[in-house]
């Protein structure tokens, strides 16, 4: 985002790269784990093989956070690149399969389990932050213009004043 609306003077061109490798480690939380959910932390083996470097310990959560999602968008948005959309569908598809109940959606306990199970509780975001920002990726850039708008941390988009 910084790198977008700063003078181009002030911007580090290692920003943009960075960010997508950090959006492609974020990404690969959900991919590695079993239910295709993503843990709230994993731990990095920097001494594994590529591909084994990141070890889902026991008892890991999905908590249906935004933050992965967010991200999927703002790379999106900003690049243009389907990749990102991808990556939004396949989370998307991993919540419906998992985390979907009769009447919402819900915590998964531990992602490294099939079946899972599921805790009798749907945190506020999901619907605020979470399906917003999955909605967003998928929807026409036009949408919500970022040029006019700006989401807060709650994902609820105020009007840049003139």
């Amino acid at each position: 985002l910084g790198s977008r609306s700063l003078p181009p003077q002030e911007v580090d061109p290692s920003w943009e790269p960075l960010a997508a490798e950090l959006t492609e480690t974020c990404y690969q939380m959900y991919r590695r784990s079993a239910t295709g959910l993503a843990p709230d932390f994993v731990q990095f083996d920097m001494e594994a093989p590529a591909g084994q470097d990141m070890k889902i310990p026991a008892g890991s959560a999905n908590m249906l956070r935004p933050e992965v999602v967010e991200s999927l968008f703002y790379m999106h948005y900003y690049t243009g690149d389907p990749k990102y959309r991808r990556m939004a569908y396949d989370i998307f598809s991993a919540f419906q399969k998992h985390s979907k109940t009769a009447h919402g959606y819900a915590r998964v306990d531990d992602v490294r389990e099939i079946p899972v199970r599921l805790a009798d509780e749907q945190p506020t975001w999901w619907f605020a932050e979470t399906l917003k920002y999955l909605y967003l990726t998928f929807s026409p850039r036009e949408t919500l213009d970022l040029e006019r708008w700006v989401l807060n941390t709650e994902a609820h988009p105020m009007k840049i004043g003139s």
